[in-house]
């Protein structure tokens, strides 16, 4: 069957048996928060991804604080969790966000794998519909993952540098609107955004029960910030390359494939004192 991004969970329960799910939820305040979370009750079967952990690699200087993870260990990862090249997959978070899922989602789309989807509303919409939870670790039949991973769908720094006076390319901020201005900055450094920036904060892609909105309003949402560019021609950016999928999934979601990833984001793109940073509106 042709796979959607999202997938609700009803169609999650009919292929329980068939799919390998994947358990995201993570708190940036609280990093083992997910992971005691998911021993206390997941979907059954569940295997658990840590954003740190798994879907990162290893911090260094130059980089943001969560680097794409070498394509060949995660590769092996995903094998121990018994994710082959046929495997269906879904990846789930708290009902918040799905900042972790979109985040699992990208990296296995980057590495090839295209036969993967997030539970739209997450652990809650599962939970919602009555569906039942366990806290069983699951049995594991290990898979071999070929990995095939395709650089062309993210950008490094010295890029987005490189198009900053681009009129072409759209960079959207994935950041809540008081982070992007400059007023606050709870986790970074340094506040503000990088100039010519526009700010699409995530949480604005979900209705009231943390569900991402219906197609058409999504796509209107982006084609506002579009200006009637094509999708090819958006890059995402958030705090650390993490939120930033969420913006990117929605986009796939409203039928606007083909925008892509600044990996780094603000976390990388302060670590250069040089790099022009923007405040306000």
């Amino acid at each position: 069957m042709a796979f959607a991004p999202l997938i609700d969970a009803a169609t999650l329960h009919a292929q329980l048996e068939r799919w390998v799910v994947v358990d995201c939820r993570f708190d940036l305040a609280d990093p083992e928060a997910g992971r005691r979370a998911w021993a206390q009750a997941h979907i059954p079967g569940a295997r658990y991804a840590h954003l740190d952990a798994d879907l990162s690699g290893p911090k260094r200087a130059e980089l943001g604080r969560h680097p794409l993870p070498d394509p060949a260990a995660l590769a092996a990862k995903l094998g121990a969790w018994g994710i082959g090249p046929d495997t269906a997959v879904v990846a789930y978070d708290a009902a918040t966000g799905a900042m972790a899922a979109a985040r699992f989602w990208w990296l296995l789309r980057w590495l090839g794998h295209e036969r993967v989807a997030v539970l739209d509303g997450g652990f809650n919409a599962w939970q919602v519909g009555g569906y039942r939870v366990d806290a069983e670790a699951p049995r594991i039949a290990p898979a071999v993952f070929a990995e095939r991973h395709d650089d062309r769908l993210w950008l490094g720094s010295a890029e987005v540098l490189a198009g900053l006076d681009d009129p072409a390319r759209v960079l959207i901020d994935a950041r809540a609107a008081a982070r992007y201005r400059g007023e606050v900055e709870p986790i970074d450094p340094v506040a503000g955004h990088i100039p010519g920036a526009l700010n699409l904060p995530q949480d604005g892609n979900l209705g009231a029960d943390g569900r991402f909105l219906p197609p058409e309003a999504l796509r209107a949402r982006f084609e506002a910030a579009l200006g009637g560019r094509a999708p090819e021609c958006v890059v995402h950016s958030c705090g650390s390359g993490v939120t930033a999928c969420h913006n990117l999934l929605a986009m796939e979601a409203a039928g606007l494939a083909g925008s892509r990833l600044y990996a780094g984001s603000w976390s990388e793109w302060i670590r250069d004192p040089a790099r022009p940073v923007a405040r306000g509106g």
